[in-house]
């Protein structure tokens, strides 16, 4: 007889959602794929999870936790935060998806359950209040607007690599040469 692990069927569940929800959207995601994925029933993901616009708050916010702990703000190291910052989306390109589906789906409309993004930035944009009040980056433009500049600069070549092939090129010099364009435009942002 087969030992039930809960734990592990979380965990099998939501995996096969991130994957589910980065490659359909959320209109486009279905449970029975998801389940048939994670080898779970379909009634199990709505116990654990809710409704399927539950779970993708779930897992959006979840991925949105593991990237603040994976690559916390430092605003006294714009270089190696946007660089951190570039590398985690290119090894985990599934969380930008995440981002555009749910503004495509669900515009500035708020998720269920936001309580843990609204805190993740919540804490950015005070490190980055805190460093205009010891005059470490430029007071000239408002701590949460600077920090959507630059999310929105270290994020605009990897969910759209069609515009950094046609206006940058494809290959690795190129890429190089863009990253450090996206550095130093930073860098110039912050300046104080």
């Amino acid at each position: 007889m087969a030992v039930r692990d809960p734990e592990a069927t979380r965990a099998r569940i939501f995996e096969a959602a991130v994957a589910e929800f980065a490659r359909h959207g959320i209109a486009g995601a279905r449970i029975d794929r998801i389940a048939a994925e994670a080898r779970a029933n379909k009634q199990l993901i709505y116990a654990y999870f809710g409704n399927k616009a539950e779970l993708f708050s779930q897992v959006l916010g979840r991925c949105m936790v593991d990237l603040a702990a994976a690559v916390p703000v430092d605003p006294d190291d714009v270089d190696g935060w946007m660089d951190r910052l570039m590398d985690y989306h290119a090894d985990h390109p599934e969380l930008l998806r995440l981002l555009y589906w749910e503004g495509i789906e669900y515009g500035s409309a708020e998720l269920p359950d936001e309580t843990a993004r609204q805190e993740h930035y919540a804490r950015k944009v005070a490190a980055f209040r805190d460093a205009q009040e010891r005059g470490a980056v430029t007071d000239t433009i408002p701590p949460g607007d600077l920090l959507f500049l630059l999310i929105a600069m270290a994020n605009w070549a990897t969910v759209v690599p069609q515009m950094s092939r046609i206006l940058v090129g494809a290959d690795a010099t190129d890429h190089n040469r863009l990253r450090a364009s996206v550095k130093e435009a930073a860098r110039k942002v912050v300046a104080p």
